[in-house]
């Protein structure tokens, strides 16, 4: 089994990569892959993520390297393996911040769910729609329409002649139908 490098090996390593020397960058690689595969693979309990790991972290290292990073080229071991601990450390973070996985309820698969969606973006629309509306014709059209009251009755709750309650209604309804045209034909 080959030892590991030397302080003067590292320093002379580091500065081979900071000058551009791709088999440095290989020595680099094979020397301290499986190190950083074995942290990876007890820290994860995943042979793939550990691979994608030990990359990630070579990458990053050797990027920092080329560029001159590390101040002190005799401490590029603790270096890499500080490199690969943060890396591991934020795949953790951003996988605990990632929202759970709920399953998808049982009715999705009966095949309506089509039907639903259009359901759903039609009331949408409706609503969007009535929002144009001011709070009486509102009124006049719930009154009239959920509620299944006369024009006499939506008069006197609102204060209203009965002809002016039907006008509303039929001014509503042509302003809903109108504005629901324009929707559905610009989609």
């Amino acid at each position: 089994m080959a030892s590991s490098p030397g302080l003067e090996e590292l320093r002379n390593l580091a500065d081979r990569i900071r000058q551009g020397d791709p088999s440095a960058e290989s020595t680099l690689a094979c020397e301290f892959a499986p190190k950083i595969f074995v942290m990876a693979i007890v820290r994860t309990r995943d042979r793939e993520l550990a691979h994608e790991l030990v990359q990630d972290t070579l990458l990053a290292v050797i990027t920092a390297l080329r560029k001159g990073q590390l101040l002190d080229p005799t401490k590029l071991a603790a270096f890499i393996h500080g490199t690969a601990r943060n890396l591991i450390r934020n795949h953790f973070r951003s996988e605990s911040q990632k929202p759970a996985l709920e399953p998808l309820p049982e009715t999705l698969s009966q095949g309506n769910t089509i039907e639903q969606v259009e359901e759903i973006e039609r009331v949408r629309l409706v609503h969007e729609a009535l929002g144009h509306l001011s709070e009486q014709d509102r009124k006049v059209l719930w009154l009239t329409l959920v509620e299944g009251r006369k024009p006499g009755e939506i008069a006197s709750i609102l204060g209203l002649t009965s002809e002016a309650v039907r006008t509303r209604k039929v001014r509503a309804a042509r302003r809903i139908a109108e504005l629901l045209k324009k929707k559905m034909t610009r989609t």
